[in-house]
């Protein structure tokens, strides 16, 4: 695996690559990713204290797991982890297999097995199930942590794409958002999602019209995404 902290696309701050067994490697490459995220403490009453980091460690593992379990090893590229400021990729050669599409990952779908021997040693010490449902653990972790859902892409291969949460609220003014799109936002990343109806009980006192132009304000600046017939629409993010 390689391994790579970049400042931008042609800055590289760190850079590794990880040799050895694959379970071996799994682990380095878990270190590596630890090394460069930032992590908070919450004290919670607990006996210990909670680390929250940047992005859910279950669901970076997950997608890692599943890059060495079924990536195309008839092709010579390393698997490809590269964290920059504000998005983390893993990229491992190899498209999906047959039978499986984008639009199934998002949905539960059968495990298609191109490593079956891989598969089968992971499964075995616990490192994965037959039952096709890491993709909708690596949403929840996410989603869990308020963050955007992880994207999942078909490039040159295929590849894994976890972002930070980027619409804060100096970003959102510096798009020129008014308060009630800003609340909008907050809206949606505590609940997953905003209607019409529920913007205007954030928002009483203005009128539909108003909130319905804020919210098309904030997909036209592609943050949004409408879902649905215009009279049960609900806005997601992108």
């Amino acid at each position: 695996m390689h391994c790579g902290r970049f400042k931008d696309e042609t800055i590289i701050i760190d850079d590794e690559l990880i040799e050895g067994s694959i379970i071996g490697q799994i682990d380095k490459t878990i270190d590596f990713v630890k090394k460069h995220l930032k992590i908070r403490f919450e004290i919670t009453g607990e006996a210990r204290r909670k680390e929250i980091w940047e992005y859910p460690l279950d669901a970076i593992r997950e997608a890692i797991i599943n890059a060495v379990c079924h990536r195309d090893y008839t092709e010579p590229s390393d698997i490809q982890i590269r964290i920059y400021e504000d998005e983390l990729i893993i990229w491992s050669p190899g498209e999906l297999p047959l039978g499986i599409t984008l639009e199934d990952l998002y949905k539960p779908h059968k495990s298609v097995l191109r490593n079956k021997l891989i598969a089968q040693v992971f499964f075995d010490i616990g490192f994965i199930e037959r039952w096709g449902t890491g993709i909708g653990r690596m949403i929840s972790a996410c989603k869990n942590q308020n963050l955007p859902e992880p994207k999942f892409e078909e490039y040159q291969g295929f590849r894994v794409i976890f972002r930070k949460d980027v619409y804060t609220e100096e970003y959102l003014r510096s798009l020129g958002s008014n308060e009630r799109q800003i609340k909008a936002v907050k809206y949606i990343k505590e609940k997953g999602k905003i209607t019409l109806r529920e913007f205007r009980k954030l928002c009483p006192e203005f009128a539909e019209r108003t909130l319905r132009k804020d919210l098309e304000g904030i997909v036209k600046l592609d943050i949004l995404k409408p879902i649905g017939e215009k009279k049960g629409r609900k806005y997601v993010f992108r």
